[in-house]
């Protein structure tokens, strides 16, 4: 049985561990969070070098994409640097490819969907969902900068996100480990930046970023994200949201994240090594990997 297992400096209480059938191989995936502990999980990644068929980086990037290009996370990278033969996937091949077409992949099940405000708390790490929202609504508001760095300044269209990404990410790139860890504690933050939550119909992000600032109130919401247990998706219930979209699939009532996915995809193709965008939407295809729906 072919094996992925995903270190994350996130917290050990999401871990899970399950074997899922793609086709007609079986691949057993894990996430095994380490509460941070930057030393463990460098630690582990180097025990488990040639071990396992695929890594999932979790809790962190190794790199940010913005168009054709990659910028890396120096913190990141030393995680990883003792993994020589294991390919490394921290899911930034499935944001551009599985993310990049959640709404069209939801077609046949859920029909042309169009909201009015889509809200993205941080779109730095999913460019392609980023894009993909900007499609289906009327107006979208980017929250990077006040998400993540703490401006109160909202960003608005496809267009000024890039400007400014690209002002940015070079400096980004070089940031500390304490400033590009998401953050996994399970605590709900204070809510903040509230009237971009309420004045949106849909929402879509990475959830840890989501939970830190939204408000009670979430009422008829569509809300897309992945790496939700079942406890994240009845928080999101008693919120007042319609509509969880996760865009990874669910396995034993649990989406895993897109480095998790990636990772199971990797290990499945068996060819040692990460995979381009194009093999990744030939197996999305091949394999049928399709987002999963909640009607709360």
């Amino acid at each position: 049985m072919k094996r992925a297992v995903s270190i994350s400096l996130g917290s050990s209480q999401r871990d899970k561990k399950v074997v899922i059938k793609l086709k007609d191989q079986d691949i057993e995936v894990e996430r095994i969070g380490t509460d941070g502990d930057v030393e463990r999980a460098t630690r582990l990644f180097g025990e488990l070098d040639g071990k396992v068929d695929a890594f999932g980086v979790g809790g962190v990037d190794l790199y940010l994409r913005l168009d054709q290009r990659e910028y890396p996370l120096h913190a990141a990278l030393k995680l990883v640097r003792d993994v020589k033969k294991t390919p490394l996937c921290d899911g930034r091949g499935l944001k551009q490819t599985l993310e990049r077409r959640v709404f069209t992949l939801l077609k046949p099940q859920l029909g042309e969907l169009h909201f009015k405000q889509g809200f993205v708390p941080v779109a730095v790490d999913r460019p392609g969902l980023a894009q993909a929202v900007s499609e289906v609504a009327d107006r979208t508001i980017f929250g990077d900068l006040m998400v993540a760095l703490g401006v109160p300044i909202p960003i608005y269209d496809i267009p000024a996100f890039k400007r400014i990404a690209r002002v940015m990410l070079p400096v980004v790139s070089h940031f500390p480990m304490d400033m590009i860890f998401y953050g996994s504690s399970g605590e709900i933050h204070k809510p903040k930046y509230v009237k971009y939550f309420a004045g949106s119909d849909l929402i879509a992000g990475d959830f840890l970023f989501m939970r830190k600032y939204m408000p009670e109130n979430l009422s008829g919401k569509t809300v897309v994200t992945n790496t939700t247990t079942e406890e994240n998706v009845q928080l999101l219930k008693e919120r007042g949201v319609s509509t969880v979209i996760t865009t990874t699939p669910r396995f034993d009532g649990r989406s895993f994240g897109t480095n998790m996915m990636e990772a199971a995809l990797t290990a499945y193709a068996g060819k040692g090594r990460r995979l381009t965008d194009e093999e990744l939407n030939e197996l999305i295809d091949l394999l049928e990997i399709k987002p999963s729906v909640i009607h709360l």
